[in-house]
């Protein structure tokens, strides 16, 4: 029996759910998981499988909130438009034609439901030369512009709001004016932007030392910095907005399993999934918080992980999005023969802030950042195996000779890449748990998406009051008022601990938990660095760099009531 919230009825209705001609919704969420179960499991009869088994299977996972795809699956699956994947990454090339044909490409790409990164390193600098024209270039930052005016009338008739990432390579001449570009909050509205940092300019950093800028349109040496004044531009521009984050690019490169068919510059709008260009990912989430059994709010609680289920589950889980590959419409032809040639996809987590609440487990204890790799360890493990077993099925990923896979005793992998964790802001809505591997943002807040408003109120807390008889209707009101436990009389302090709130957990702590999935994670993770108002300068560059060293392949900061608006307002913030 599916079981919504009154949020996720909200947000399907919205957003997901089948209307008519005249805007009427004319699906039930049923009918929806059933709608996504039907198509993906289509796929089945390319490769001989039992089709009826796996849309029930698939339909299964889905209505009880186990498993969700990436949002573009459950809107156009089964429809005309067809187009599963979230991420996509277009290559910019350096010419007028290029830099047009890709701006065309994205906006098909939005227009599915897509999101889409680009790495604007390989345009010639600002006041470079033109030799068609002998005029002058007018540089990556000028284009990204162009772009996101693009993207902003696009989204509009969009079901998401228009979502780019836009990289710039730290060797790049035009390096300064990209990093300081967001510091008007006018400027590139429908961008995140990141600072491809590579290991040189870090090496370069630590000694105090100078590094080079080079014109990626003659490969030539064009100056020589120091790289602590652009690391502090760096610093203050995600201090004061959020922006630029930093991807950690030849650490990314280290980890590509197919080097032989690119290189990889540029990730999707949220960081979490590096591609090469031209390619997709399909992405899904494990709730987490439906595998603890005897959890601490039960008569009688012995907290423990059912790996069984989650095993089962991953194999279905890893099925799904394969299939997915399969059944997908894609918006371009070079896409479709790039994806299908990897056959990339990202299976990750949401719901880790419910189930260590569940299990008795302080967010940022040694337990916690334990639990996580344990966890993530098991869902990379698992994934992989099933991986294997479909690639005994139906064949390798066609790129697989030359892979990093490719070697004596390798594994043979159906999917270059099986694990990715991503934001699931909107998915953990649905499924009504917390989002991704984020602690809890406070005990009430409230969430935007798109233009809606969303108050949500965590479901734990007060049954734990009540079970544990510390639950009072003033309590309850202060709670509400004040989004935290701090400092509130009457709650005793080991749920203090349980509850703390992303704004009560230090910088170091986050980046820690960032760094246990990472461990055990193909792709990249998408995690908010969260600092409180009074966060200084020299907090950022600590977080930056710690990243760094902690093994993260990138990073990013958000200070709360920065100039950029969050997505996430505490109630007694947001009037």
């Amino acid at each position: 029996m599916l079981e919504l919230t009154p949020n996720a009825l909200k947000i399907l209705r919205a957003r997901y759910l089948l209307k008519d001609s005249r805007g009427r919704v004319i699906e039930t969420p049923e009918g929806m998981f059933l709608r996504v179960s039907r198509h993906v499991a289509g796929s089945e009869r390319l490769y001989k499988g039992d089709e009826k088994l796996w849309t029930e299977r698939f339909y299964e996972i889905m209505t009880d909130l186990r498993f969700l795809p990436n949002s573009p699956t459950l809107m156009n699956a089964g429809k005309e438009l067809g187009q599963l994947a979230a991420c996509f990454v277009l290559p910019v090339d350096d010419s007028m034609k290029g830099i047009f044909d890709t701006l065309k490409h994205a906006a098909l790409i939005l227009q599915s439901g897509g999101g889409t990164g680009f790495s604007f390193s390989r345009l010639r600098p600002k006041s470079d030369i033109v030799r068609s024209t002998g005029g002058i270039a007018s540089g990556p930052v000028s284009f990204m512009k162009i772009y996101n005016t693009a993207t902003e009338v696009i989204k509009q008739g969009g079901a998401r709001r228009g979502a780019n990432m836009g990289i710039l390579r730290v060797d790049h001449p035009d390096i300064i004016d990209f990093i300081k570009v967001k510091r008007d909050t006018k400027e590139l509205a429908n961008f995140n932007i990141s600072v491809a940092v590579t290991d040189a300019f870090i090496r370069a950093l630590k000694r105090d030392g100078y590094y080079k800028l080079v014109n990626p349109r003659t490969k030539e040496v064009v100056a020589k910095i120091r790289a602590r004044e652009v690391f502090k531009e760096m610093v203050l521009s995600a201090w004061e907005t959020g922006d630029p984050g930093v991807v950690f690019i030849d650490r990314i490169n280290r980890a590509n399993p197919t080097p032989h068919i690119g290189e990889i510059e540029s990730t999707n709008p949220c960081g979490e999934q590096p591609l090469l260009p031209y390619e997709a990912c399909v992405l899904g989430s494990l709730n987490l918080s439906k595998y603890v059994r005897d959890s601490i709010l039960s008569d009688n609680p012995a907290p423990w992980i059912d790996f069984d289920t989650l095993r089962r589950d991953i194999f279905t889980a890893v099925r799904f999005l394969d299939n997915a590959i399969d059944a997908n419409k894609f918006p371009l032809p070079e896409i479709e023969q790039m994806h299908k040639g990897n056959r990339k996809i990202g299976l990750g987590v949401m719901g880790w802030a419910d189930m260590l609440v569940l299990m008795g487990i302080v967010y940022n204890s040694k337990e916690g950042f334990r639990l996580a790799r344990r966890v993530m360890k098991f869902i990379q493990d698992t994934s992989k195996e099933a991986s294997r077993e479909l690639a005994r099925e139906r064949g390798p990923f066609p790129n697989y000779k030359g892979s990093v896979y490719d070697k004596k005793g390798g594994p043979i992998l159906r999917n270059a890449t099986t694990t990715t964790i991503a934001p699931t802001g909107t998915l953990s809505l649905i499924a009504d748990c917390s989002s991704g591997i984020e602690p809890i943002f406070a005990i009430a807040y409230k969430r935007l998406i798109l233009d809606t408003e969303f108050t949500e109120i965590n479901k734990y807390f007060f049954q734990l009051a009540k079970k544990r008889g510390f639950y009072s209707k003033r309590l309850e009101k202060a709670v509400l008022k004040k989004g935290t436990l701090r400092d509130l009389k009457g709650v005793p302090q080991e749920i203090k601990d349980l509850f703390r709130t992303a704004l009560e957990i230090p910088p170091e702590d986050h980046i820690e938990m960032q760094a246990s999935f990472q461990k055990y994670t193909d792709n990249a993770v998408s995690k908010t660095i969260n600092m409180p108002p009074e966060a200084t300068p020299d907090d950022v560059a600590r977080a930056f760099l710690l990243a760094y060293e902690k093994g993260c392949k990138g990073v990013t900061v958000f200070r709360y009531g920065a100039k950029k608006k969050g997505t996430l307002v505490r109630l007694h913030d947001s009037d």
